[in-house]
């Protein structure tokens, strides 16, 4: 068994909480997966100790999952060849990359919190928003015609 001194000079036992002090609370850092509702995720202190605030949190990673695959698959900035806004167009497609790759990252960094609720709902709503907005098999279909197409 693997184990680290304290400053005490007592041998911590090895296990898979890390606790860091930053000022006078002691914050464990998990580095493997665990359950519970007593996380931090994304900020200090947030969600709490509160299972409904734990709710809230987990419907707000999965929520920025789906809204991260409708941005990868969505159109809403159509540029024509040698249209008159092509600058315009091309700065805000750059907006949108820059928004999805934020909240990308922000997903990720929630799943670090090492909580196995956060990543299963992370991993829900990706798998969700790619079913609804990167295949076709939820898209509604018109007198035989995919109506996705123009």
């Amino acid at each position: 068994m693997l184990s680290t001194a304290t400053a005490d000079g007592v041998p911590a036992p090895y296990n898979s909480t890390v606790a860091t002090s930053l000022g006078r609370r002691r914050i464990p850092i998990h580095t493997t997966f665990y359950w519970g509702h007593k996380v931090d995720i994304l900020f200090r202190c947030w969600p709490g100790d509160s299972a409904a605030m734990y709710a809230v949190a987990l419907l707000l990673v999965f929520f920025m999952a789906v809204l991260v695959e409708w941005l990868s698959f969505t159109n809403i900035v159509k540029l024509k060849p040698g249209g008159s806004n092509d600058v315009v167009g091309g700065l805000l497609k750059t907006g949108l990359y820059g928004v999805r790759s934020g909240l990308s990252y922000l997903v990720m960094l929630a799943v670090m919190s090492f909580n196995g609720g956060v990543f299963v709902v992370a991993i829900s709503g990706h798998v969700i928003g790619f079913l609804i907005f990167g295949t076709r098999a939820l898209r509604r279909k018109s007198n035989g015609l995919d109506s996705s197409k123009p």
